[in-house]
């Protein structure tokens, strides 16, 4: 059976659009939580409405993702952290505070799941960071990690 989606689900598609489904599916599942419609010929001129409408905001959330990312590369972070003698830091450098200081420079909130670190932030320096905006748009920063002091020496005989 033809049916029109009108949410998007994971394993068909798009809200929008027009997939085949086995008859007892649509009967059971989809046409009773609403989640589709039968495909007849006024359908399917509306799901074809829709599906500009989608292609059409997804154009425009591409184009704000990429001015984002754009930002997100020209911003230098700068951060200070307790070091030892060496340049190990005692802790390390999160993407949560990646996020909160993405946040405060750019002023738009910044979700710390989305930065992405290679390997965690340990040692005093320039590192690198990316940010998954949009599935097709991922931006690179740098952070400067600079020592706020070194702390003392352990000494073991006292």
């Amino acid at each position: 059976m033809k049916v029109i989606l009108t949410q998007d689900m994971s394993n068909l598609g798009h809200k929008g659009d027009v997939v085949e489904v086995k008859d007892g599916y649509a009967r059971n599942f989809l046409l009773p939580q609403s989640r589709a419609f039968k495909a007849s010929k006024g359908a399917l001129k509306q799901a074809e409405t829709m599906q500009k409408a989608r292609a059409a905001q997804e154009a425009k959330d591409r184009a704000q993702w990429t001015a984002l990312a754009g930002r997100i590369g020209g911003v230098r972070l700068v951060t200070k952290a307790t070091a030892g003698a060496e340049g190990q830091l005692f802790g390390s450098v999160t993407t949560s505070d990646i996020a909160e200081m993405l946040t405060a420079q750019l002023g738009e909130e910044i979700d710390r799941r989305k930065v992405i670190l290679p390997d965690p932030i340990k040692t005093v320096g320039s590192h690198i960071y990316k940010v998954h905006l949009h599935a097709d748009v991922v931006a690179e920063g740098n952070i400067d990690v600079q020592a706020d002091g070194v702390a003392p020496a352990f000494d073991a005989e006292a």
